[in-house]
Order: structure tokens, then C-alpha cells, then sequence
């Protein structure tokens, strides 16, 4: 899809843009989107536990606000107004008081929805107030928990599975992560979110925490059927570095190879990787990239110091993508197309992610609710 040129030449309009995520991954791509386009929606994990968020989750059975706040203030322009909002809404009080450790955009978030009643219209009427470029929806309607099975907690046990649960453990476990859940497995969803899949140009997984953040998206069968659905490029942007915990020693290609075995009938257009990121082991990924039937597309994306994504570089990897008519092309080559969805199986439909892939979960819309999901400060 890309750019779409109107009747009789007009200048081509700005792409409808999807990013899923939570925390700073999602934060860094919407950092970027929103200097490609105005028509840039969020959705954001709802399952952190942890710090500030699991703190109002618990006391006022809110969605956790943490991973929201962060993506309303990428969102913000680089103007004062747009600095100025951005800065109070990540203000996080100090000292030892009841306030302490909370950020001012927790509070704002919670305080509106327990006026409006409405997570969506919470999160709207404070996107407006900060004046951001695009819109923020929650993944689901409610508070969710992720469970995870994970290998070789205890290291002197390295093949022995352990259950961990919540998202601020699951993000820092020690072994191997082998398989998520969301608890409840079929949350309500949010009509919003699954229309904005839909009528999406452009859907953009990641970066982020790959078990924390990105695969639980799979798993709201509602969300899970309208990305499978979708006429949307997916776009799979990559880790600059492993995360410690939960994908430590994972290589880039191995991140691919773990979405193509929880995902299996979900095809992709492009992976998106940092050059110097993969130095060494592109042949690898562009193997895994395979599995997904997406081409690699090689951009310098990352900041100085390779931790993190600098938002001009990731804006303009962004933008030749978009407006790249074909399909991905070669490495370094930006660009998209919709392949088959592969082995003609049908759509997944959520469940859990892990090995075996995933198959359970049905769709269907519920009405929102005014509960929500919260890591160690979000």
C-alpha cells in the first residue's frame, strides 16, 4: 500500500500506520512514525505488573497505564508544547511519601478514567491535551497477566520448567522462555484497535521485549484474527541487543525464528534490521526472514551508543519503506508487498505462544470496560 495517490494526480496521502509494542521499544518506533506520518495508532500491551502501574492496577483496577503514558509522550511534537507535556507526563515523583515513585501521567490516566468511565476516551481527551501526532488504544479492554513457562530458572536444573508469573518477573527470569499466555485467554477487545488493524496501510511489530511486549498482541484472538485478516504490509522491526532475562543470548535471526513458530500462518513483507546491529550474521537472517516471507531490509538506525533507535534514522528507514512501491527487495533496499499467507492453513485465532504453536482462542468484539493492566517503574 505505502502512499496512495488520489483522483487525477493530488498529492498522495500519508500512510495509515499500526505499531504494536509496550514499553521503550514501542516508544523509539513511535518516536520515529510520527515524523512520517500523522496517521500513526498505538497499541499497547496491557499487562505490566509491576512498580507504578502495578501499584494503581491493584488499588483502582485500571488498565496499567505505564507502557500508555510512554507512548502518548512519543507522540509529542519537538515544539515547547509538545516537550513541555512530554516531560510532565514522565515526571516521577521522589521520596518516600505515597506519591513516590509514581509518574504524573499514571495519574492523570487513572484519575480520567475513573471520571469517564472509558479507557479509549481517557486516553483521547489526554492525547489531545498534549497535542500528539496519532491516537493510543490499549490491546484489550481489561488487565491481563502473562504467564510464562520458562526453562532452567534454577541453573543447577537447566531442563527442569517452571511457571513464572507477571510480566515485571517473566521480563527479568533467569533460563529460557518457551512459552506465554495471557490470563484471561480471551479478553474483551477494543473495537478500536481491531478497526485500526484493518483499515491499516502498514502494521508494525516491534521493537521491544519479544515475550513481554510484542508476541502477547498474538494472543487477543479478536487482535490476532484482524492482523491475520488485515491487507496491511507487516513490517517486524528488530532488537538493537538481546534483553537481558527474558531473550538473553538470542541472536537476531533467532527473534524471527520464534515469531515463525508462534505465529505459523501469519506471513510478513519486511524485517527491518540495524546493519551494525547483525554485522556478521546476515545470511542467518535473511534464512529466518525467510520463514516469515519477508525480505531483510538493512538501514543504519542506531544511535551512538548501538543501544538504542535514533528516531531521525528509524523515521527515514520508515519512510523508504513506505513509499517503496514494490516488495522488500534486497538488503538495504526498502519496500513491501503482500505475499500468500503460506501453507494455506488457516488464520491463527490466539492461545498461548509457545512450542507447539498456538491455536486456540475465538474472536468476536466485547464492549470496553473500564479496567486495564503495569514493570518495575511504567
Amino acid at each position: 500500500m505505502g502512499l496512495k495517490s488520489s483522483p487525477g494526480g493530488a498529492t498522495p496521502r500519508t500512510p495509515r500506520v499500526v505499531a504494536l509494542g509496550g514499553g521503550h521499544g514501542l516508544a523509539a518506533s513511535l518516536a520515529a512514525l510520527r515524523r512520517v506520518t500523522p496517521d500513526v495508532t498505538a497499541i499497547v500491551t496491557v499487562a505490566d505488573d509491576g512498580g507504578s502501574s502495578g501499584r494503581l492496577r491493584r488499588d483502582y483496577g485500571v488498565l496499567p497505564p505505564g507502557d500508555l503514558r510512554m507512548a502518548l509522550a512519543a507522540l509529542c511534537d519537538d515544539d515547547e508544547w509538545g516537550t513541555t507535556w512530554s516531560r510532565l507526563v514522565q515526571h516521577r515523583f521522589g521520596g518516600a511519601g505515597e506519591l513516590a515513585g509514581h509518574a504524573t501521567g499514571n495519574l492523570l490516566l487513572t484519575a480520567l478514567w475513573e471520571l469517564l468511565g472509558d479507557p479509549v476516551a481517557g486516553l483521547d481527551w489526554l492525547g489531545r491535551m498534549l497535542r500528539i501526532r496519532g491516537r493510543v488504544l490499549p490491546m484489550a479492554a481489561v488487565p491481563l497477566e502473562i504467564v510464562a513457562t520458562v526453562e532452567g530458572v534454577d541453573p543447577a536444573r537447566p531442563h527442569e520448567e517452571s511457571i513464572v508469573r507477571g510480566q515485571a518477573s517473566v521480563a527479568v527470569t533467569p533460563g529460557r522462555v518457551r512459552s506465554i499466555e495471557l490470563v484471561p485467554g480471551d479478553p474483551p477487545s477494543v473495537p478500536e484497535a481491531v478497526s485500526a488493524v484493518l483499515s491499516a496501510d502498514w502494521v508494525v511489530f516491534g521493537p521491544g521485549s519479544w515475550f513481554t511486549s510484542v508476541l502477547p498482541h498474538l494472543l487477543v484472538p479478536s487482535l490476532a484474527s484482524a492482523l491475520a485478516a488485515t491487507s496491511a504490509r507487516r513490517v517486524v522491526a528488530l532488537n538493537l541487543v538481546p534483553q537481558p532475562g527474558e531473550t538473553e543470548g538470542f541472536s537476531p535471526h533467532r527473534h524471527l525464528e520464534v515469531l515463525a513458530d508462534h505465529a505459523p500462518s501469519l506471513s510478513f513483507d519486511v524485517v527491518l534490521a540495524d546493519r551494525g546491529a547483525v554485522s556478521g550474521s546476515e545470511d542467518e537472517l535473511e534464512k529466518a526472514s525467510a520463514l516469515l516471507h519477508a525480505s531483510l531490509v538493512l538501514s543504519d538506525v542506531a544511535a551512538a551508543d548501538r543501544l538504542r533507535h535514533d528516531p531521525v534514522r528509524l523515521a527515514d528507514a520508515y519512510r523508504k519503506l513506505f513509499s517503496h512501491k514494490g516488495r522488500g527487495g534486497p538488503r538495504g533496499v526498502a519496500g513491501g508487498g503482500k505475499p500468500p499467507v503460506r501453507g494455506g492453513s488457516p488464520p491463527f485465532a490466539g492461545g498461548s505462544v509457545g512450542s507447539p504453536p498456538f491455536a486456540g482462542g475465538s474472536g468476536g468484539s466485547s464492549p470496553r470496560a473500564n479496567r486495564g493492566g503495569g514493570s518495575q517503574w511504567p
